[in-house]
C-alpha cells in the first residue's frame, strides 16, 4: 500500500512539474507581448512614416501613446482581475490585442494608426496585468523565484525583437509586422484555452469583493508596502535611464559604431538574464528581503564606480566593466522588490501589479527629461542619476527594515 501511495505521489509530482514547464514559458510569452509590440516595429518607423506621408516624429509619438495606453489599461484591469478572475482577463486581453494588431495592418492614416496603438496597448494590459498574480499562485512564498524565471524569458523579447522586425521587412512591408503580432496573440490565446487552468480560476473565495477604488485603497494604505513599491519603481527608473542614455553614451560620448553598441547592449541584457538565473537558485534559501538588501549594497558600489570612471573621463572599457554588475544588481533588485509587494496581498494582486506597473512606466518616462535637463555632453548625468536611484532604494530599505523591527518589538 505504501509503495502504491508513493507511486501515486511521484506521478502527481511529475505531472505538476511537466505542467510548470509549460506554464512558466506560456506566462512569460503572454507578458512579452508588451516588449514585442514596442520593439518589433522600431526598424519600420521610417517606412511607416513614408507610407502615411508624414514625419517620422509623428510615428515616434506612437511609442509614448502605447505606454500611456498600457499604463491606463493596467489601472483599469488590475482591480477588475481581482473581482472577476484572471483567466477571463487574459482571454479578453489577448483577443483584443490580436484584433487591434490586425486592424493596424490595414490602417491608411497616421491618426488611425495612433488611435489603434493606444487601443492595442490598453486592451493588451488586461492579459499582462494578471501574470504576476499567477506566478504568486504557483510559487507561493518563493514568488521571487518564479518572477526571475519570467523575467529571464521575457528579456529575450526586447533583445531580439528589433532584429526580427528587420528580418520581417526583408520579406514584406511594415504591415506584416502587425499581422505577425496578431497571430502571436492568437497562438497564446489557444494555449490559454488549452493549458491555463489554475485553482484560482474556479475558486470564488480567492476573489476580491472590494470596489475599484477600495481595491486601490487597500494596496496604497497597506503598512510597509509603499517603501517596497518605491524600491521597485526607483530600480525601474535607473533601468530606464540606461535604456534612454545608452545609445548617446556609447555612440556619441565614446564614439562607438552601431555594431559595437549592439554588442555591448546585448551584453548588459545578458548580465540581467544571468542575474535572474542566480536569483532563482538562491532566493529560496536566503529570502527576497535579504537578497534585495545585498543587491542594493552591491549596486551602490558598482554605481559609485560607474560614476567615478565617468567623472574621471576614463575610456569606455571602464564604463562597460562597471555597468555589467550594476545592471545585474538592478535585475535582482527589481524581481525581489516586486515579489515582496505581491506577497503582502491575497486577493488584490492584480491591483498591486497595476500600481507597480503604472508607477514604473510613469517614472521611466521622467528619465528622458531629467537626462536632458542635466545634459553636459558627457556620461556623468546618466551615471549620477542611476547611482542616485539605487541610493534612494537603500534609504527605502533602511526605513522598511526599521519598520519591520518595530513591528516585531515586544509591547511593554
Amino acid at each position: 500500500m505504501k509503495t502504491a501511495s508513493n507511486q501515486t505521489k511521484s506521478t502527481t509530482d511529475l505531472a505538476a512539474s511537466l505542467n510548470l514547464v509549460i506554464l512558466i514559458p506560456m506566462l512569460s510569452a503572454i507578458i512579452a507581448i508588451t516588449p514585442l509590440a514596442i520593439d518589433l516595429y522600431l526598424p519600420a518607423m521610417a517606412t511607416i512614416a513614408a507610407s502615411f506621408h508624414t514625419d517620422i516624429t509623428m510615428v515616434q509619438q506612437s511609442l509614448s501613446i502605447y505606454l500611456a495606453g498600457y499604463a491606463l489599461g493596467m489601472l483599469c484591469f488590475g482591480p477588475l482581475a481581482d473581482r472577476v478572475g484572471r483567466r477571463p482577463l487574459v482571454i479578453i486581453g489577448l483577443t483584443g490585442f490580436a484584433l487591434m494588431s490586425f486592424l493596424l495592418a490595414f490602417v491608411t492614416s497616421i491618426e488611425s494608426f495612433l488611435a489603434l496603438r493606444f487601443g492595442q496597448a490598453f486592451i493588451g494590459a488586461a492579459a499582462t496585468v494578471v501574470v504576476p498574480g499567477y506566478i504568486k499562485e504557483v510559487y507561493g512564498k518563493n514568488t521571487a523565484k518564479g518572477m526571475s524565471y519570467v523575467s529571464l524569458i521575457m528579456m529575450l523579447a526586447p533583445l531580439i525583437a528589433p532584429s526580427i522586425g528587420s528580418l520581417i521587412l526583408e520579406f514584406g512591408e511594415w504591415h506584416l509586422i502587425f499581422f505577425i503580432l496578431g497571430f502571436y496573440a492568437m497562438i497564446m490565446l489557444m494555449l490559454v484555452f488549452w493549458k491555463l487552468k489554475m485553482p484560482s480560476d474556479t475558486d470564488l473565495s480567492q476573489r476580491s469583493q472590494k470596489s475599484f477604488f477600495e481595491a486601490y485603497a487597500v494596496v496604497l494604505t497597506k503598512p510597509g508596502v509603499k517603501l517596497h513599491i518605491a524600491s521597485g519603481v526607483l530600480t525601474s527608473f535607473a533601468f530606464f535611464c540606461y535604456l534612454t542614455a545608452s545609445p548617446f553614451v556609447y555612440m556619441e560620448v565614446f564614439g562607438l559604431d552601431k555594431s559595437l553598441f549592439a554588442i555591448l547592449f546585448s551584453t548588459n541584457v545578458g548580465a540581467l538574464m544571468l542575474a535572474n538565473v542566480i536569483n532563482s537558485r538562491i532566493v529560496v534559501r536566503y529570502g527576497s528581503r535579504r537578497i534585495l538588501k545585498v543587491a542594493t549594497l552591491l549596486a551602490i558600489i558598482a554605481g559609485s564606480a560607474l560614476f567615478a570612471v565617468n567623472w574621471l573621463e576614463m575610456s569606455y572599457h571602464f564604463t562597460v566593466i562597471t555597468l555589467l554588475p550594476f545592471m545585474a544588481c538592478l535585475g535582482v533588485m527589481s524581481v525581489n522588490a516586486d515579489a515582496i509587494v505581491l506577497m503582502q496581498f491575497q486577493q488584490e494582486t492584480g491591483t498591486a501589479t497595476a500600481v507597480v506597473g503604472t508607477l514604473r512606466f510613469g517614472f521611466g518616462a521622467v528619465a528622458g527629461p531629467l537626462l536632458a535637463l542635466f545634459y553636459t555632453g558627457t556620461a556623468v548625468p546618466f551615471s549620477a542619476l542611476m547611482l542616485s536611484a539605487v541610493v534612494l532604494v537603500a534609504i527605502c530599505q533602511f526605513f522598511a527594515h526599521r519598520r519591520s523591527q518595530s513591528d516585531l518589538a515586544p509591547v511593554d
